[in-house]
Order: structure tokens, then sequence, then C-alpha cells
């Protein structure tokens, strides 16, 4: 892997990681703000903040620590499929564009950080 892709690898996924911890963080304290957008914008139950804010740590643990190739596609996939999921959720309620900027910076380094993982971040096909 050349230096060039190290390099991209982990700033992108070093923000990836500080974007989801943060973004998790206040999902799991239920801060008053988050709880406001989760209710009364987009209509979830305040429980799916617990849930997607636990998610979200134990995937930066798997993306950032060494081995476990396949526990990592896992935490990349549900990445994806949480902001994803958050963008499609503000396109049903209308909300503005600077809503998706969020979710869809952080389906940017989640893609960016997957490619260039380094060889022993992948798994091996048979």
């Amino acid at each position: 892997m050349s230096k060039r892709n190290k390099i991209i690898y982990w700033v992108a996924t070093l923000w990836l990681s500080l974007g989801m911890v943060s973004t998790g963080i206040v999902q799991i304290i239920k801060m008053d703000e988050e709880v406001e957008l989760i209710i009364n914008k987009l209509g979830y139950p305040v429980y799916f903040l617990t849930l997607l804010g636990v998610w979200k740590l134990l995937g930066v643990v798997a993306v950032l620590i060494p081995k476990f190739p396949l526990l990592k596609e896992w935490a990349y996939a549900g990445f994806f499929f949480a902001m994803s999921g958050a963008v499609f959720s503000h396109i049903a309620v209308g909300s503005g564009a600077a809503d998706y900027f969020g979710p869809l910076l952080l389906i940017v380094l989640t893609v960016v950080s997957w490619y260039f993982r380094p060889a022993e971040r992948r798994v091996v096909a048979a």
C-alpha cells in the first residue's frame, strides 16, 4: 500500500470515527436537540437513539482495532446503512439540504475509508 493511500485511509477513518463517536454519544445521552429531531421531526421512538448510539460506538471499535476483517466489513455496512437511512428519513419528511450534510459526509467518509483500507483489514476471498 502506498504512503498516499495510507494517509487517505487514516484521515478518512479518523474523521469517520470522530463523527460516529460524537453522534453516538449525543444519541446515547439523549441530548434535547437530538430527542426533538428524532421524535418530532423524523417520527422515530426515543429508544432508537440508544440503539443507534451503541451501534455507532461498537462500529468504531470494530473499524479501529487490528484484525477481525469480517467484523470491519459489517461495521462499514452498518455505517453506510445507518447514514443512508438518515438521509432518506430527512428526504421523507422534507428536511432542508443542511440536514443532509452530516449523514452524506459520513457516507463519503465510510466509502473512502472502506475503499482505501489496508490489505490486512480486508476479508480474504477463499
